[in-house]
């Protein structure tokens, strides 16, 4: 597994996750300004890319990566080499479970990773545990191509929800873990996040966000809904629960207010746009279907703002990529 972290600092916070990442190798996307040196704890095997590096790998098509927003991360996604992909944020730290263990979160995501998910039929307990009138016949599951985690402490809250609840902190750690349901979407948070970059790698590209583009924090929101769109339509499972990571440092409303804002009233539209997207027969692979979800989001989303008509360019720019780079 490799564990990608955007960042704009130090990453001392690597020091309390020796215990379970040490042993992986880090990709370490760095923004802000590439002549700044990124200091890394002693022992981790790590590769790291700043702006530099990125415009040499990509030329004239550099400008489909994210600048001063976390979506850059993605951009070591098409570094990644290995089966599964591990991004957390330089903010959040292990968490505790109620017997006051430290929450190995690479290992409980590689357990979702290769247990099966079963979308199609409503589990009422647990991914792997069957109750009563649950169908045999749907017992075997699919493959996972997604691992959602959540948080403690500091919730992935938006602008508004911070500016009236300035002070909730999650302290509820709930010890499951199920799977979305076919058809429904969600919201994706890209702190503690996992996914089988075979199956739906080529989908989780996070966007055009932050400098010179009108919203920003919706990255990882909008390379949720594509991947979930097309783990639905090509039979793929999205789990979501543990493993918990503590995240320590929250931005401020405001702030996240003046990014949010253009997507707070957008998502109204864009969520029903993702939940009405049929694909063809001829899209039988993530890359077709991303592909087919581009041309969509030219169609119909350009009518909404005619950013989107430029975030369907990036998108088929990093479809090639993508193909390239394998």
């Amino acid at each position: 597994m490799d564990i990608v972290i955007p960042t704009i600092r130090d990453l001392d916070f690597l020091d309390e996750w020796r215990f379970a990442l040490e042993n992986h190798h880090l990709i370490i996307v760095q923004d802000g300004d590439p002549s700044r040196d990124i200091e890394v704890p002693a022992g981790y095997e790590y590769d790291l890319y700043n702006w530099n590096d990125i415009e040499e790998e990509l030329g004239d098509d550099r400008w489909i990566i994210s600048k001063r927003d976390s979506a850059c991360r993605c951009f070591g996604f098409l570094m990644a080499e290995s089966e599964y992909v591990f991004t957390i944020d330089d903010d959040c730290f292990p968490a505790k479970n109620p017997s006051g263990e430290r929450v190995d979160a690479l290992a409980q995501h590689l357990e979702n990773l290769e247990e099966p998910a079963h979308p199609e039929f409503f589990n009422t307990l647990y991914d792997q545990e069957f109750v009563r009138g649950y169908p045999f016949s749907r017992r075997e599951g699919v493959p996972t191509a997604i691992s959602h985690g959540l948080w403690l402490n500091i919730p992935d809250f938006d602008a508004p929800t911070q500016m009236v609840k300035p002070n909730w902190r999650n302290e509820k750690y709930v010890d499951i873990v199920q799977t979305i349901p076919e058809g429904t979407l969600f919201p994706m948070c890209g702190m503690n996040l996992a996914f089988n970059r075979e199956l739906i790698g080529p989908a989780m590209y996070f966007g055009l966000m932050g400098e010179g583009y009108p919203w920003g924090r919706y990255d990882d929101m909008w390379a949720g809904w594509c991947a979930k769109t097309i783990c639905d339509h090509l039979g793929y499972g999205v789990k979501t629960g543990k493993p918990y990571i503590r995240h320590e440092k929250a931005s401020h409303w405001k702030s996240n207010f003046e990014k949010e804002k253009e997507g707070i009233v957008w998502q109204e539209e864009i969520i029903p746009f993702f939940e009405s997207v049929e694909f063809s027969e001829d899209a039988d692979t993530t890359v077709a279907c991303y592909r087919e979800l581009a041309d969509a989001v030219e169609k119909e989303l350009t009518e909404l703002d005619d950013y989107f008509g430029e975030m369907a360019e990036a998108m088929r720019i990093w479809a090639d990529k993508w193909e390239a780079r394998q």
